[in-house]
């Protein structure tokens, strides 16, 4: 069975850099899995990508031998978990998660038992990891990556309880939601002073609880700065960001006559 690499890195307390895909299509999942990321989210939350586009998507960053094919699920169910691991996802992102409770009910649902109550059938998890069912089912639970979000002022406020939930690997910030929370709606001032120290709060949570604290970033230097500050879990932007950025700037070159 492959190893998660990504899971591994985050074992050793390493860096690890990845990006959003927000197109719905395996071609550009493909090319961008080829870059060099360490992990690549399929973003189902916010995107309208289908479960088949998300599994076609799923092959296409396995392409690459160092990329993790990973998932941002609508909302944290049972359901939701359950089809994308099957679908061959190497972990799930699980969004807006504000207590414990739900932090252990999203491990809960990625685990299978004794430790969950994953349903135990049929999937292409085999030929994503390269395993037997057997093998699968039995080595899933230490090589899914569990990724959740703390993107409300609330999760802020509780970051320790749910980031020391056993099973969860990374408290990922998410800014914008974060900020709407905050009465700061449509908003972009991270460095606002409530901000900042609300998310060195999650930063400080998750380096107590032992799990890697992430943050969604636009660019490199915001990456590098993130790093600097001991962020170990770092989206560079996304696909779909990224293009219409380059269009933007290449559109305003032209000399029309």
């Amino acid at each position: 069975m492959k190893e998660n690499h990504l899971k591994r890195l985050l074992r050793e307390k390493k860096p690890c850099i990845g990006a959003w895909l927000s197109i719905p299509s395996p071609f550009s999942a493909e090319r961008v899995a080829g870059l060099g990321f360490d992990w690549l989210v399929v973003d189902m939350e916010h995107n309208p990508i289908s479960i088949e586009t998300a599994a076609a998507m799923f092959m296409a960053i396995n392409t690459s031998n160092y990329t993790a094919p990973m998932v941002r699920i609508p909302w944290n169910n049972g359901e939701h978990i359950k089809r994308v691991l099957d679908a061959g996802a190497w972990g799930i992102v699980v969004p807006m998660v504000n207590s414990r409770a739900e932090a252990e009910e999203a491990v809960a649902a990625a685990m299978y038992p004794p430790k969950g109550y994953r349903s135990n059938g049929g999937g292409r998890y085999e030929v994503s990891f390269g395993a037997s069912r057997a093998e699968y089912t039995s080595k899933a639970n230490d090589e899914i990556v569990i990724v959740v979000q703390i993107e409300h002022i609330q999760a802020v406020e509780r970051a320790e309880e749910i980031l020391s939930v056993p099973g969860v690997d990374v408290g990922f910030i998410g800014p914008n939601d974060l900020m709407s929370s905050m009465g700061m709606i449509g908003k972009t001032d991270i460095n606002d002073p409530k901000v900042v120290e609300a998310i060195d709060h999650v930063l400080k949570s998750a380096e107590k609880c032992g799990v890697a604290a992430g943050i969604s970033l636009q660019n490199a230097q915001e990456v590098n700065a993130r790093l600097g500050q001991g962020f170990r879990f770092l989206q560079l932007s996304s696909d779909m960001n990224v293009m219409m950025a380059a269009f933007k700037v290449e559109l305003s070159r032209v000399e029309k006559r």
